[in-house]
């Protein structure tokens, strides 16, 4: 196991990361450091919470001088996850002390505007930095150009945005992609715009010792009655419930709330101060449930998830791995529930498929008491008291 001293890093730096209470490099950092630090293209395949974030985040803080205009350069899918890197990078730099600003739609773009001419680092949506691309900004001195969670830019039609960013960005610059797949999109992105990149894989962070993973069978009309039950019966820390739909997480998030649940919804429909409180209330267990699309399940801070609800299977396989990346972490238990009714056969069939070596075993359908969902307008909100819920030790 390599040490932080081994990258050839700047004392500044590794005092920054010995006070930020990390020891030892995770497998993403360990595998990628030396070639971000000596300035090779790089592609990363690491999943949520692996530790990729300082891993770019110390070439960024190496390679940028402060005050020396835009100097380096990430794209990320979310808004949520751009907050995240800015407030990571702004750690890792505290040594530097670099202007980092994060720039995304759903707020101001005027404030945006006058922050810009004074940003060393610019964390961005697609969309929003192409209007400031559009408004004349200075992108001729990005030295480093970082794509996070690239698949997940393919999966949201980002792609043709995040090229035509490339293409304003100084061709003689140092390009990392991340990812928590490389697919052939991300390679022939790469093989595109990058210079012999090196790529690098870290295993999975699920311990599928770890991690038990069961489903049930049921009638589609029984599905909520079902998930109340399991919610108000299952002994958990937090607890997180996949939809596919904004529709069917607002509609699950009223009916848990009208069962004395405390939970809370997030998903792409609201505004961005919504959504970061949302993080912020469930990340500090003032609700208990997080309802949410899988706009949460990627590259957002989330821990002491203990169980994780599929009231929806999803499409594509691999977001079901993202989806139960969120539990059995760092030597903690964790248990994924996938609620199935027949409208569920053919993407959990999609799943098993994929991922043979799981086990997900089938449980009998308990005794539970049929409950009449309520629409839109009619919930009640959670009271406090009366939750079968335990918060685990932070």
């Amino acid at each position: 196991m390599k040490k932080f001293e081994d990258f050839g890093l700047s004392q500044e730096l590794l005092k920054t990361i010995q006070k930020m209470g990390f020891t030892e490099p995770t497998q993403i950092q360990e595998m990628s450091l030396s070639f971000i630090i000596s300035g090779k293209d790089v592609i990363g395949e690491s999943a949520t919470g692996s530790g990729k974030t300082l891993a770019f985040g110390c070439g960024v803080v190496e390679k940028v001088i402060p005050g020396k205009g835009l100097q380096a350069l990430i794209i990320t899918p979310t808004r949520e996850l751009a907050e995240q890197v800015k407030e990571s990078l702004i750690k890792i730099s505290d040594e530097k002390k670099l202007n980092i600003l994060a720039i995304y739609g759903g707020v101001s773009i005027t404030a945006q505007f006058q922050k810009l001419p004074e940003a060393d680092v610019v964390i961005a949506t697609p969309g929003r930095l192409l209007d400031h691309i559009r408004r004349r900004l200075d992108t001729s001195k990005i030295k480093i150009l970082v794509l996070d969670e690239a698949d997940r830019m393919f999966d949201m039609g980002f792609i043709d945005d995040i090229e035509k960013i490339i293409k304003v960005c100084p061709h003689k610059r140092q390009t990392l992609f991340f990812s928590a797949t490389i697919s052939s999109r991300v390679k022939k992105l790469a093989k595109k715009y990058m210079s012999e990149p090196v790529i690098v894989y870290a295993k999975n962070m699920v311990d599928p010792s770890k991690l038990k993973q069961v489903y049930y069978d049921i009638q589609k009309t029984m599905k909520l009655s079902l998930l109340v039950h399991l919610l108000q019966n299952e002994k958990a820390g937090l607890a997180m419930v996949f939809c596919n739909t904004r529709m069917n997480t607002e509609f699950i998030t009223k009916n848990l709330q009208a069962n004395r649940i405390r939970a809370i919804a997030i998903h792409g429909g609201l505004q961005q101060s919504k959504r970061a409180k949302t993080i912020e209330l469930f990340n500090a267990a003032k609700f208990n449930v997080l309802v949410c699309t899988d706009v949460a399940a990627r590259g957002l801070h989330i821990e002491n998830v203990s169980h994780i609800y599929n009231y929806d299977l999803p499409k594509d396989p691999k977001d079901y791995i993202h989806r139960i990346g969120r539990t059995a972490r760092a030597g903690e238990e964790g248990k994924v529930i996938n609620i199935l009714s027949n409208n569920d056969y053919d993407n959990f069939s999609r799943i098993r498929q994929e991922y043979r070596n799981f086990t997900i075993d089938k449980i009998e359908r308990e005794h539970i008491k049929k409950i009449v969902p309520r629409q839109a307008g009619n919930e009640r909100k959670p009271k406090t008291g009366g939750y079968s819920f335990h918060r685990r030790g932070r």
